[in-house]
């Protein structure tokens, strides 16, 4: 049976704002990645309270899609688990107009949901449920006119990828396009937890000069990896499937989620 979520009247932050705070603060942002729905539509509400009380300044909040190119194992089973609790974009609109947070929330899911439900159509709900940004990965930035023109209309920051084989002339175009934060793939592959920071990490930072900030995912899952990333140069660090994978073990989910967010954001201040 469905279950209708009460919508809740709050301001949430602009993605800009947020870092801007913690320019201020001299912090770095912990960006927190979980898919709604995941494992259920009213254990999600949960997680993301869970996140934001352990210091996630932004929570990317995946919407499923059931051929994730850029997802590992562990992101697509999520996405599977999802699914089949009855995650649609509906409910997806509907569970974002119900958190109880004011930090960012930014939506990432894949380019044929958002085609069939309707460009335009998507961008304002999303705006209206209170999404700050978009991260679409499997869309070039020279096909996203339509989208980028969308996101404009409706205040929401289109963000982009940059990966270590991404050309000079390449970046230069995400940057010209982009907003928000330029998310830099630490390595080549699929989402998923390592045991190191890629070392074509701080060639990456090197590389995008911009003042958009610069926010670094793939493979980070400790707070040491996160101060590491840090201080090689990064505004931001992102982390998912360490989170998911504790979602998915299913014990003491939100405890360890805050637990896990909280070491995290350590490692980031410790940087400083």
């Amino acid at each position: 049976m469905r279950t209708e979520l009460k919508a809740v009247e709050l301001k949430r932050q602009k993605i800009s704002e947020k870092f801007s705070e913690l320019r201020e603060r001299q912090e770095g942002a912990l960006i927190c990645y979980v898919m709604a729905g995941d494992p259920s539509v009213e254990a999600s509400s949960g997680i993301v309270k869970a996140l934001a009380k352990g210091g996630a300044d932004i929570i990317e909040l995946g919407f499923p899609f059931s051929d994730p190119v850029a997802d590992g194992p562990t992101i697509q089973v999520a996405g599977q688990r999802a699914l089949a609790a009855g995650m649609d974009i509906e409910r997806y609109f509907e569970l974002v107009r119900g958190l109880d947070v004011e930090i960012p929330l930014v939506c990432m899911t894949y380019y044929n949901p958002v085609f069939r439900y309707g460009v335009e159509k998507f961008v304002e709900n999303a705006a209206k449920a209170g999404i700050s940004g978009l991260i679409i990965p499997d869309i070039p930035v020279e096909e996203a006119a339509d989208l980028k023109n969308s996101c404009d209309a409706h205040g929401l920051d289109l963000i982009f990828l940059v990966a270590p084989t991404t050309t000079d002339a390449r970046i230069r175009k995400i940057l010209q396009r982009g907003s928000g934060f330029i998310y830099l793939v630490s390595r080549l592959g699929v989402t998923g937890a390592r045991n190191d920071v890629a070392g074509s990490t701080k060639e990456l930072l090197v590389r995008v000069k911009t003042g958009i900030p610069k926010a670094v995912g793939f493979g980070i899952s400790t707070g040491k990896q996160a101060a590491e990333v840090r201080k090689a140069g990064a505004d931001g660090v992102i982390v998912g499937s360490a989170f998911v994978r504790i979602i998915e073990e299913g014990k003491d989910v939100n405890e360890r989620l805050e637990a896990l967010a909280r070491e995290l954001k350590s490692g980031m201040l410790e940087a400083n």
